[in-house]
């Protein structure tokens, strides 16, 4: 399943006004349950932390950069993605709109080379598409300042990339995003990485455990699967969600409130010693 494609398509249409972007952001706020959990997080680390330089690495559509950029307006923030395109897009943007808090510019996360610059990186979604993952770890680590917290979202290996659906495998496709290089972590597996590249200490959960897991099929997968079969459920969408949309948001709810014994995602914090 190609995924990237349908989220360029929403993105064009979304990105033709600012007022447009805007909402954008906030639909994908709603809908996407790891935001929820991201979102989480961020307001305890931000109450420790009122001033702070943050590091977005893979920042995509600058969802992320928008939300922490509307909340703190006393943070700096960087953002780095490998697609030019994209962040000559959000530079645009974000300069439109006032932003002057942040700044988007072209970076491989591979190639990193931030020294002790961020209180925070954050990284949504990202991990499952690179290859060289302990590289990755390592170069956030050195991009942390001392006591800085590295946050991680990503799927797990519970299924986090759909692997356990037989629905598309007569096409010789194991996963619904098949853009990724891997299923998905285990806690031990990711724990014993953040140890590696040099972490002092960390707090992995679970997240999409059954009530997240409905909600994504319901908000993103079946939209998703129905946009990949014809273009002309784009006119079907929104009475789609009309019936979706409310019930995505109390499986979300419930998702965030609850601790998991599994799940398909995982959120991962990280610390750097003191």
């Amino acid at each position: 399943m190609q995924y990237d494609p349908i989220k360029r398509q929403l993105g064009k249409v979304f990105n033709s006004t600012p007022t447009l972007r805007k909402l954008f952001y906030r639909l994908l706020d709603l809908l996407l349950l790891r935001t929820w959990h991201i979102k989480k997080e961020l307001k305890k680390w931000a109450a420790e932390n009122p001033g702070a330089t943050v590091l977005d690495a893979g920042s995509g559509f600058g969802q992320y950069v928008y939300y922490m950029g509307r909340k703190h307006p006393n943070w700096k923030i960087k953002a780095v993605d490998v697609k030019e395109e994209q962040i000559d897009d959000c530079n645009n943007f974000f300069q439109k709109i006032g932003f002057d808090n942040v700044h988007f510019e072209v970076g491989d996360l591979t190639k990193l080379n931030f020294g002790q610059q961020f209180d925070l990186v954050i990284c949504v979604d990202v991990m499952e598409h690179i290859e060289e993952d302990e590289l990755v770890l390592k170069n956030y680590f050195n991009a942390l300042k001392p006591g800085g917290m590295l946050l991680i979202s990503t799927p797990s290996d519970q299924g986090g990339s759909d692997v356990h659906s037989h629905e598309h495998e007569e096409d010789g496709v194991h996963g619904f995003i098949d853009e990724h290089v891997r299923d998905g972590y285990g806690i031990t597996d990711l724990s014993d990485k953040f140890e590696r590249a040099g972490f002092q200490r960390n707090q992995i959960r679970y997240q999409y455990g059954k009530p997240g897991k409905l909600s994504w099929r319901l908000s993103m997968k079946y939209p998703i699967l129905m946009l990949n079969t014809s273009r002309l459920f784009f006119i079907l969408l929104p009475f789609y969600y009309l019936i979706a949309f409310p019930i995505s948001l109390i499986l979300n709810k419930i998702d965030v409130s609850k601790n998991h014994k599994t799940g398909t995602g995982l959120i991962a914090k990280a610390w750097k010693a003191s």
